[in-house]
């Protein structure tokens, strides 16, 4: 698999541009609600110098090769819209995570979730060479569960005692993958829901 790195992807109503320091002041007002951490502590706005710590802690991984993070924008309106990023790289076994995703609560269940996690799919399977893309949750969060099926992911299992949260508590993580052998028929799923105007 070849490394991903820094890169803006597109379609015609979403882009994703390279996250940076200059993305602050927006990245803290769409993440500005305290609901969308509910399942991923701590949250990375309830200041700005958190932001700017996890934008920081995030400009490092990337230049380290273990992060690609992204800026979300909605095209329409020119609007900072969320984040997301490549990550768990392995290029060895030609794998990688897509996660670290929010999106403001005006914009979730809209389309951008849906162009922005096929931009990221499309690039991952046709321009990487990747041949697994998996995605992780709190196994709770049934909101952002029933958003990784509904890109065509399967459902994989439960990890246990995955990680440990801020608050102390241990998160049971729900895994899922699309593979190689799978990523045309996602694909066309994908570009059938965004044929429509909401998806």
């Amino acid at each position: 698999m070849n490394k991903p790195t820094a890169i803006t992807l597109s379609t015609d109503k979403v882009t994703l541009r390279p996250l940076t320091m200059d993305h602050l002041t927006n990245f803290f007002t769409a993440g500005s609600f305290p609901e969308i951490w509910t399942w991923s502590l701590p949250d990375k706005c309830i200041s700005i110098k958190a932001t700017e710590d996890w934008i920081t802690y995030s400009e490092k991984m990337a230049e380290q090769g273990f992060h690609v993070p992204f800026a979300i924008f909605d095209n329409s309106s020119g609007h900072f819209v969320g984040s997301t990023r490549y990550c768990s790289i392995n290029t060895e076994d030609s794998s990688l995570e897509i996660g670290f995703t929010f999106i403001t609560p005006q914009f979730q269940r809209s389309y951008i979730n849906t162009h922005a996690k096929y931009c990221l799919l499309k690039h991952a399977f046709e321009s990487l060479n990747a041949i697994r893309v998996e995605f992780k949750t709190h196994e709770q969060n049934m909101k952002s569960r029933n958003a990784i099926i509904r890109l065509g992911a399967k459902f994989e299992g439960i990890l246990r005692n995955q990680r440990i949260l801020s608050d102390g508590s241990y998160r049971n993580t729900a895994v899922f993958s699309v593979i190689e052998s799978e990523w045309q028929t996602v694909s066309k799923i994908l570009q059938e829901k965004m044929a429509l105007t909401h998806e």
